[in-house]
């Protein structure tokens, strides 16, 4: 393969410039020019276009591009380990949402290391819906339904309902839904290129409840929006299943059975052909099982 071709490739692709592309593989930008020229014409397909000045990756580009860059990093990876005599340590990049990974996935991360302490993990952890942009070996995303070139696997889908301190409920005595809501402060999750009050907005439609929903404050994850609403005041949407420890313990109540499946849950992403490593194959099945056995496991939640 050429792979001198390939790098100058990758380089001006993530960089969308030739100048850049040739200062960070500092070479020449006419030997980055001939170069990627050589694999478009070994490709026979052209890789970037020209428009109103800018670079940009063709349908063909895009396809290569993360390819190209995934190839490349796991031979670096090899090299270091190869040279730094770590053969047999095996680095797995995880990402995992922050409140997914507070709530439950800690405490699996320390049984994972007890069982397989050859195998390392570098986890991540950003607020993103969907995936997100840095690289990763397996991603947890917190998502609606969708259909890409990943391997998806359904690990959480997302049971919620409005949830409170226990001085917050007090105000629900006597009142209806629509009422408890109306006069509480609604704490919004942001996510990623949607209206703030997205969700409370569905869930009162599922429920045939009309009212406002654009004020309150909003916060980039669902463990910050459940610290202020046990601490301070407000309502928010919960999932009734990651938040059952809090519920169990009364700093959080339920005041309404009210719950739904909003449409979004976590969901295992990998790349296909990564199932031929054997420590992704290995740690995927053993998400799954455990996640499994914890939608399983008896008084996970009761409403109370």
């Amino acid at each position: 393969m050429p792979l001198n071709a390939l790098r100058a490739f990758e380089a001006v692709g993530q960089n969308l410039s030739f100048t850049g592309g040739a200062s960070a593989l500092s070479v020449s930008q006419s030997a980055m020019s001939r170069h990627v020229g050589g694999l478009e014409e070994l490709l026979g397909k052209q890789l970037f276009v020209r428009d109103a000045s800018r670079l940009l990756l063709t349908p063909a580009g895009e396809e290569l591009l993360p390819v190209v860059s995934k190839c490349l990093d796991r031979l670096e990876q090899t090299m270091n380990s190869i040279r730094n005599d770590e053969v047999t340590s095996r680095s797995l990049r995880l990402h995992v949402p922050p409140s997914l990974l507070q709530q439950l996935f800690l405490p699996m991360l320390r049984d994972f290391r007890a069982e397989h302490p050859d195998i390392r993990l570098d986890v991540s952890s950003a607020h993103v819906t969907g995936l997100p942009a840095t690289d990763f070996d397996m991603a947890i995303a917190y998502d609606r339904p969708n259909v890409d070139d990943r391997i998806t696997d359904l690990l959480w889908m997302v049971r919620v309902a409005p949830l409170c301190a226990p001085a917050t409920a007090v105000a629900s005595q006597g009142k209806s839904l629509e009422e408890f809501l109306e006069s509480q402060e609604l704490l919004h999750l942001k996510l990623d290129g949607e209206p703030r009050d997205l969700l409370w907005t569905a869930y009162l439609r599922q429920n045939g409840l009309t009212m406002a929903t654009h004020g309150g404050l909003a916060f980039d994850t669902t463990i910050a929006a459940a610290q202020y609403a046990m601490t301070a005041s407000g309502v928010f949407l919960g999932d009734i299943d990651m938040f059952a420890r809090e519920i169990a313990d009364g700093r959080l109540v339920m005041p309404y059975d009210a719950v739904i499946e909003d449409g979004y849950g976590y969901y295992l992403k990998l790349h296909a052909d990564d199932l031929g490593d054997a420590a992704i194959s290995m740690f995927r099945s053993w998400l799954i099982n455990r996640f499994a056995a914890l939608r399983q496991a008896p008084n996970l939640h009761a409403p109370g």
